[in-house]
């Protein structure tokens, strides 16, 4: 197995999710490692030491296909598995493979609260895609890289110099987030130092919550990169976060973490 193609177009946390595979990939089979995905995603991946090349889409495959047609892949491992990935395997034409997504299963636990979901990460998901060419899991976990430059330095930027706690607000839905008045009850009772990170979103409660709270609170949301972001996360005593991309690069991260969960199960 000489050249692989891995395909996933988002979002955050489902690409850190995917790093276990890319690790195992290239350090059990020796492979030459290439990432499809979407172009707002490509710096979550930039550092990461497995992979070869980054391809990125901003909507459309037909942006990449007659580049990665030339590159004639030995195999594409298709971990996001919806029409524009099937869309490029049927113009490539190449061996692949994809996990299993369990739509069937999801909408029997919205829809009726049938529950038929196995009780399997998917990060052992991701693994059964590859498991036939002789990849096992490795139990490393997953991986994150930060670039150097991406680094910040919190004593200057925020005068912070003692053990703090990193609170991720945002989340995609409302339905997944806890309202502004819990978060600021959250925030109160939070011994020392608390960072809010969070993006363009979330900055009208993370202005808020810093207000009422004066300076014990460091309100971010909107001002970091997502690698920066990710720099602070590494350097927190504790995360709380809902089901958000910065859970899973806590996670990366090995940092302790408490999750706040909404209307999505835990997996």
């Amino acid at each position: 197995m000489k050249k692989i193609l891995i395909v996933r177009f988002s979002s955050i946390g489902d690409i850190v999710l995917t790093t276990p595979v890319l690790r195992c990939l290239k350090l059990q089979l020796g492979a030459e490692l290439h990432f499809l995905t979407k172009k707002a995603y490509r710096e979550l991946l930039v550092a990461n030491p497995h992979l070869d090349r980054i391809w990125t889409i901003e909507r459309r495959v037909s942006e990449v296909l007659p580049a990665l047609r030339k590159e004639r892949f030995d195999l594409v491992v298709d971990l996001h598995r919806n029409l524009r990935s099937l869309q490029l395997k049927w113009h490539l034409r190449r061996p692949s493979v994809s996990f299993q997504k369990l739509n069937w299963e999801k909408w029997l636990m919205v829809r009726f609260k049938i529950d038929r979901l196995p009780d399997r990460h998917i990060v052992d998901r991701y693994l059964d895609a590859v498991r036939t060419y002789g990849v096992q899991y490795d139990g490393q976990g997953l991986d994150h890289f930060i670039p150097p430059e991406q680094e910040v330095d919190l004593a200057a930027a925020l005068g912070l110099h003692e053990p703090f706690t990193a609170f991720a607000i945002g989340a995609a839905h409302a339905t997944k987030r806890l309202p502004a008045d819990k978060i600021l009850a959250v925030c109160r009772r939070l011994p020392g130092p608390v960072v809010l990170l969070g993006g363009p979103g979330e900055q009208a409660v993370g202005r808020s919550v810093a207000e009422q709270l004066g300076d014990r609170v460091h309100d971010t949301c909107g001002r970091l990169s997502l690698q920066q972001s990710a720099s602070v996360v590494r350097q927190a005593q504790v995360v709380i976060s809902h089901d958000t991309g910065l859970m899973h690069l806590a996670a990366a991260l090995r940092r302790p973490v408490v999750s706040v969960w909404g209307n999505t199960i835990p997996a």
